[in-house]
C-alpha cells in the first residue's frame, strides 16, 4: 500500500494512485497535468518524512475539471444602527485524479 500526503494550497491531502481530490484552483500545463509537493510518503512499512528524500518524490495528477463550490452567504448586522451588509462567495476549485507516485 503506497500513499502520500501532499500539499495543495493551504491544506494537506492523503492520496493514492487513482484518488480523485477536489482542491483550490490550480493552473495545469497544456497537457493537463500538475505536480504536487509531497509532505510524507508511506511505502509499505517504510515511512519517509525528511526533506532530502521527499525532494526526489514526484506526485503527478491529471486535471479533470474546474468547478465552483457552494455559495456561502456572509451577513453582518448591528442592532439599532441600521447597519446591514450581505455578501456572497463561491470558491473556485479544481478536481484532479492522482496518476502516479514515484
Amino acid at each position: 500500500m503506497v500513499y502520500a500526503v501532499v500539499r495543495s494550497g493551504g491544506r494537506q491531502e492523503k492520496v493514492e494512485v487513482g484518488t480523485i481530490v477536489t482542491m483550490d484552483r490550480v493552473q495545469a500545463d497544456k497537457s493537463g497535468t500538475i505536480e504536487l509537493p509531497a509532505v510524507l510518503l508511506v511505502d509499505g512499512d517504510k515511512i519517509t518524512a525528511d526533506q532530502a528524500s521527499l525532494a526526489k518524490v514526484k506526485v503527478t495528477a491529471t486535471v479533470l475539471n474546474d468547478l465552483r463550490g457552494p455559495k456561502i452567504i456572509i451577513q453582518k448586522y448591528k442592532n439599532k444602527t441600521g447597519y446591514k451588509k450581505r455578501q456572497g462567495h463561491r470558491q473556485e476549485l479544481t478536481r484532479v485524479q492522482i496518476t502516479g507516485i514515484k
